[in-house]
């Protein structure tokens, strides 16, 4: 989220959300409401940091929080390239891989909370937050599963394209509908250059071939984006008044049951081949689970606790970039001047959200 709960002047897009927070409740203008740990007071956040007023320092947990938020995106950005290679050594499809990666991310998961003694944690995020832990799991789920549908109607580039396009813009215009007031011009600005980059880093290399099913391609992607934006923004709240370990845990599990109930419910009956394949398979798919599907949610969630889910949407743009850069430096693919200029201008925008000062109003 954004920091639009400030009263006097609006923070910019990748400012801490707790510089100020006002004494009426809601979360942020979103309408989720203000989550109090134990039912009882307003879960003060201590592991934020406030400047003084004109202060041009910026917040630290907040960069702490958007270097966790990259550092997902880049893992995310590994996903393409993974998948490539398992899907040419084997008979696994991409719903097949991705219910054995929800698999592996299930096990990681429980293996995390049991060694690091979370099942307490856990219990309190269900016994106080079940609806929204079980919401941002199912939104999770649902970008996972709707981006696959998304890249088997109409390739790779449609999918991304129009999913991480999306992705902070119906956020934006959905808190912008709730205010009843245009976005900031910060806000738009940063939306408008890393969406632009995006553009040009797809659609900058090879030529995608001709979609099969492009509207179903294009609307799977619109709602995988969505799905996106919105697990983001329903997880702000959460990870400020719950241990975040525990929030993404429970969330990304309710997620990896969902992606390998579709996984299963499109590989079974259309008799897709089931065998994990081959050791070194077994290693990329555990990698996926374990990799980009656990510890990337985990960072992500961590993240969120210091960043505006705004910022974290836009910062996970970096995904693309990764991919690319895994493209040039290990697959020989060209880097193009087009892909080039797209890649530069994510990371410029990104990096310009954390160097932005922290503003609170007198």
């Amino acid at each position: 989220m954004l920091c639009t709960s400030l009263p006097v002047r609006e923070a910019p897009l990748g400012t801490c959300r707790s510089a100020h927070r006002p004494e009426r409740g809601g979360d942020e203008g979103f309408g989720w409401g203000r989550l109090r740990p134990g039912g009882g007071g307003t879960g003060t956040d201590r592991s934020r940091q406030t400047v003084a007023v004109g202060s041009e320092e910026t917040d630290d947990g907040g960069r702490a929080g958007l270097a966790l938020v990259c550092g997902a995106g880049v893992v995310w950005g590994t996903i393409g390239p993974v998948v490539d290679v398992v899907v040419r050594r084997s008979e696994l499809t991409v719903w097949t891989a991705g219910a054995y990666r929800a698999v592996w991310a299930l096990l990681a998961l429980a293996a995390v909370v049991a060694v690091l003694r979370r099942g307490a944690a856990c219990a309190r995020v269900l016994r106080r937050s079940a609806s929204r832990t079980a919401a941002v799991g199912v939104l999770t789920g649902a970008f996972q599963v709707l981006f696959f549908v998304s890249v088997g109607a109409g390739g790779v580039t449609i999918a991304t394209v129009v999913a991480l396009g999306v992705a902070p813009l119906a956020p934006m215009v959905l808190r912008s509908a709730l205010r009843r007031r245009p976005p900031g011009r910060g806000e738009v600005v940063a939306v408008v250059c890393a969406v632009s980059g995006l553009l040009l880093v797809s659609l900058g290399g090879a030529g995608a071939t001709d979609p099969a099913h492009p509207g179903l391609a294009v609307a799977a992607a619109v709602g995988s984006g969505v799905a996106f934006g919105l697990s983001a923004e329903v997880a702000g709240p959460l990870t400020q008044v719950h241990d975040s370990l525990a929030v993404a845990a429970l969330s990304t599990g309710v997620a990896a049951l969902v992606v390998l109930v579709a996984g299963l419910a499109v590989a079974v009956p259309g008799g897709l081949p089931l065998g994990p394949g081959d050791p070194g398979t077994v290693l990329l798919v555990a990698y996926l689970g374990v990799g980009t599907m656990a510890l990337a949610y985990v960072l992500f969630f961590a993240g969120l606790r210091t960043t505006a889910s705004g910022t974290a949407v836009l910062a996970a743009l970096l995904e693309p970039v990764t991919a690319v850069v895994i493209a040039v430096l290990l697959l020989g693919e060209r880097l193009t001047v087009v892909s080039a200029v797209g890649a530069v201008l994510i990371v410029a925008t990104i990096a310009s959200l954390g160097r932005r000062p922290v503003v609170v109003p007198r």
